[in-house]
């Protein structure tokens, strides 16, 4: 018996934020009355992370691979760039942890490889691991919703947060009721953390589902996440708990019951048992390709095997946390107010990255302000302004306000190289970012930065962002969402270098200073600017032209690549609609 329910058939496109997008468009042309209001006098207990990370055989194995690799910097660093890497290193979290996990994610999608993963989960609540399980209450509708019964395993608490009130049976139907909320609802927490005992975790780009570990149908998303060890791990677990205690996240028993989830399980089984079944066929020893059985996805993904966490090879370097505060979203109560953060994250400076221990929460809410905020996209601009020689950034969603116009200008006119790679309009899972993206590309162009889009196939994947495997053989999309500073400054996290992430979303970034763990990021990158990415230039007597990736024996082209004219149309039309700020 499935603990979610029977696996989700993979979406047409694997979900993203682009539901906030599409709302923020409809509802400057609809006006809806208001819904009912969330539940009050809801009981949140406090709770913490594990104090005492040392005392935990993760703790300890932490230590002892620090003193002997002779470490001068107290956390060490993994890059998981694909999506086996992604998946066996959060399978290893879960059976190293002996006394809590705290999982903090944007999405997570009910479907095959999440099955597994929570499954695990699930057994080590069984075994006495405290489980704390926070999600942003968007996608939590229909099959999706079915992740909620996490919260009625015992050991297991599951809080969601910023939700939106009503049923949740019809993902159409709570879409209508955001907009009669919109301020509120249509910013979210899109923060990514997965923690074993405060002495390892994960963050970085990836959700939890099938698109983002590369076993999806239609469409998988080209990634890449950090597994962290060490002291910065508490910092990062000082976020999560700033997230987790605040009267935002409300536990799932207030918002939906067991027999509720119950009752929509047996309508997706009952509509499940009268579809067409595919025949099982045995198990696959290779990642199934896209036209693979269900029976050979499902056995690719438990056939999967935990990383060997004592082998890793960490990279020890000094390390902070960018992070925003959760007040960055309003309440009922302040509902279209701007909080300050709790800590600014422009302080940050490459100069002052030492092993210095940062905070990252403030004792006590902060009260709404109408002063300009200073948030994780900022911080990065600040950090932006200390470059010499060289930006690499990678964005799917690359949206540029006036700020971020201004920080490449400024860069540029220092002689700093600046190269963004972002996807193509034929990549882009939300499309209409990329009408916010497409307006700002003559001007990005005339100043000198260089642009690279993402194509859409997955021909010649292996190994440009990965060295084991690919993302199967359907549709790729970049989710990527990193920056490297002059080669010695490296920012891994959730966030896009877009208006959403600066102003609407909450967001997470660890920045690392190494020259190791920079130049093997720089050298997967420009691997795959020059074989999966087109260059767009443009001069005179040709304003736009895209330029075919080296060996891929593609013409150039003077139109969006790969891209329908049905998508070319909508992008020309509906792109003038769409205000960047809201992008």
């Amino acid at each position: 018996m499935h603990l979610l329910a029977p696996p989700r058939p993979p979406p047409k496109h694997p979900a993203r934020t682009c539901w906030g997008r599409w709302l923020a468009g409809v509802a400057a042309l609809l006006a809806v009355g208001g819904c009912t209001g969330l539940p009050k006098e809801v009981d949140r207990p406090v709770s913490h992370a594990l104090e005492a990370p040392l005392s935990t055989p993760l703790g300890r194995l932490v230590n002892e691979r620090r003193t002997a690799a002779g470490a001068r910097s107290p956390s060490g660093f993994l890059l998981l760039s694909g999506p086996q890497a992604a998946y066996s290193s959060r399978l290893a979290l879960v059976e190293a942890a002996q006394k809590t996990l705290d999982l903090q994610y944007y999405a997570i999608h009910a479907d095959t490889s999440t099955e597994r993963l929570l499954l695990s989960v699930v057994a080590a609540a069984r075994r006495g691991v405290r489980v704390r399980v926070l999600l942003d209450d968007f996608h939590s509708t229909e099959r999706d919703a079915q992740v909620m019964r996490l919260a009625f395993v015992p050991n297991i608490e599951m809080r969601m947060f910023n939700p939106v009130p009503g049923a949740r049976s019809s993902g159409l139907g709570r879409m209508f009721r955001m907009l009669g909320d919109f301020q509120r609802l249509q910013q979210r927490m899109h923060n990514k953390l997965f923690i074993a005992d405060n002495a390892m975790g994960v963050t970085g780009g990836r959700n939890l589902g099938d698109a983002y570990f590369g076993n999806a149908d239609t469409g998988n998303f080209v990634d890449l996440d950090v597994l962290a060890a060490g002291p910065v791990v508490q910092e990062l677990s000082r976020s999560f708990d700033s997230y987790w205690n605040n009267q935002r996240a409300y536990p799932v028993q207030s918002l939906v019951t067991r027999k509720e989830l119950d009752t929509m399980r047996s309508r997706f089984q009952a509509a499940d048992a009268a579809a067409p079944t595919a025949p099982e066929t045995s198990a696959a020893a290779e990642r199934p390709g896209p036209h693979e059985s269900t029976a050979d996805q499902r056995a690719y993904i438990w056939n999967q095997q935990p990383m060997d966490l004592a082998q890793a090879a960490f990279i020890w370097a000094p390390a902070a946390v960018l992070v925003d505060q959760p007040a960055k979203i309003p309440t009922e109560e302040h509902e279209g107010t701007t909080p300050l953060p709790e800590r600014s994250p422009a302080k940050a400076s490459p100069m002052t990255l030492t092993a210095r221990k940062g905070r990252t929460t403030a004792p006590a809410e902060p009260q709404p302000t109408d002063a300009a905020t200073d948030t994780v996209v900022d911080g990065l601009l600040q950090l932006m302004g200390h470059a010499r020689k060289d930006l690499l950034i990678i964005s799917p969603y690359f949206v540029p306000g006036p700020d971020m116009l201004q920080a490449f200008a400024a860069a540029r006119a220092r002689g700093v190289r600046v190269r963004v790679l972002t996807n193509s309009l034929a990549s882009n899972d939300a499309p209409i970012a990329h009408a916010g993206y497409a307006r700002h590309r003559p001007a990005l162009l005339a100043m000198g930065v260089e642009l690279f889009e993402m194509r859409s196939e997955l021909t010649g994947l292996r190994g440009a962002f990965s060295t084991t495997g690919s993302t199967g053989g359907s549709r790729a999309m970049l989710h990527s969402k990193l920056l490297v500073m002059d080669g010695r400054l490296l920012a891994v996290g959730s966030m896009n270098l877009d208006q959403r992430s600066q102003r609407q979303n909450t967001e997470i970034a660890l920045l690392i200073r190494s020259r190791d763990l920079s130049g093997r990021v720089i050298g997967r990158i420009e691997q795959a600017l020059g074989a999966l990415a087109w260059q767009v230039t443009q001069s005179p007597d040709q304003p736009l032209r895209w330029h075919a990736p080296e060996g891929s024996d593609l013409p150039d082209s003077d139109t969006e690549p790969d891209a329908s004219l049905p998508l070319r149309l909508m992008l020309r039309l509906l792109g003038p609609l769409a205000p960047d700020s809201l992008l």
